[in-house]
């Protein structure tokens, strides 16, 4: 369906690349022998994250709204351009929107002038608060349309629908990940996450606040586990368009994930209970069976692995250090 170069590297396009996710993408395509375009406005993106790429003779930097249509030439596209966290997506709910709605049809323009495959980066938030447990591509979800998570859930459920209008009517080859929650180094430290949050409470001694009782539960994929799912998802046959849910089965409490933390990071800090905010899920755990079967991919990173390899990255954002390294 495309016409993508048979030799040599591909020219990838990574929208939100100086992202957390985006940067590691990055990396892992250039470290693959690609060439690649990252593209970002650096609205919660930072060049710190890009910081070992930036010298790299494969590695071009454009700063760039996706919400405005974007001409470059390109074999693949990822398109992960979004903030994720609610204190990032809730701050300019309609510029999130814009994001998540214009960036998709510049972007699936894009891949329809070149006849080149998208992949579009969905989320576990398309199922809402859940009332189906574990959560399978073919639930529908349970979304409030009109509440404050409402500019980042919607949006990113109107992409979708995009992105399949234009499978269907324009022939585009389409890829769909539903992202559950992902963790690791380069996350935004005040990014409101809850795993962000409980390290750099825990490192700096303070209490580390739970939502309701901390019964709620989450499943938490290591950023490298995640990537690699991306990339498969990509290169797979065109007739796998997703979506498909990439994240870690693992299901956890708040609070398992809280004492953790304490532990790993030797804290003195305490639990401190608070009000849970509006249309928080109960429980978000993916049904995976799906990319086991049509990409023979699952996670291979355990929670508390994961971690140790997280909380070096806060120590050196917390001592001011460059973060480059890690």
């Amino acid at each position: 369906m495309g016409t993508q170069r048979e030799f040599g590297p591909k020219r990838i396009l990574v929208t939100g690349g100086a992202g957390f996710i985006g940067s590691h993408l990055c990396a892992r395509l250039i470290d693959e022998g690609q060439e690649v375009l990252c593209v970002d406005n650096f609205y919660t993106g930072s060049r710190e994250n890009l910081a070992p790429l930036l010298n790299h003779p494969r590695f071009e930097l454009l700063r760039h709204d996706v919400t405005l249509p974007l001409f470059v030439e390109v074999d693949q596209i990822y398109n992960l351009a979004c903030p994720a966290s609610p204190v990032h997506y809730q701050f300019d709910p309609v510029q999130t929107t814009k994001t998540s709605v214009h960036g998709a049809i510049n972007m699936l323009g894009l891949a329809k002038r070149l006849k080149v495959p998208v992949l579009q980066a969905s989320t576990s938030e398309v199922y809402g608060d859940p009332e189906v447990h574990p959560q399978t591509e073919d639930y529908w979800g349970h979304v409030n349309p009109i509440g404050f998570r409402s500019c980042y859930d919607e949006g990113k459920r109107c992409a979708e629908t995009l992105f399949f209008d234009y499978y269907r009517q324009h022939k585009v080859e389409i890829k769909v990940a539903r992202i559950f929650n992902t963790y690791g180094p380069n996350m935004h430290p005040n990014d409101g996450r809850v795993v962000s949050n409980f390290i750099m409470q825990a490192l700096l001694g303070r209490p580390i606040t739970i939502y309701g009782e901390g019964q709620q539960t989450r499943s938490f994929c290591y950023v490298d586990d995640l990537v690699s799912g991306l990339i498969k998802l990509m290169n797979t046959s065109p007739d796998v368009t997703g979506p498909i849910n990439l994240g870690n089965p693992v299901e956890f409490t708040i609070r398992s994930l809280a004492d953790l933390v304490i532990e790993l990071t030797e804290s003195a800090s305490k639990i401190e209970l608070m009000p849970l905010p509006p249309d928080d899920p109960r429980q978000r755990q993916p049904n995976i069976s799906k990319a086991a079967e049509q990409l023979n991919w699952q996670p291979q990173i355990a929670l508390r692995q994961g971690l140790l390899k997280s909380i070096p990255y806060f120590k050196r954002v917390l001592s001011g250090q460059s973060t480059a390294s890690v």
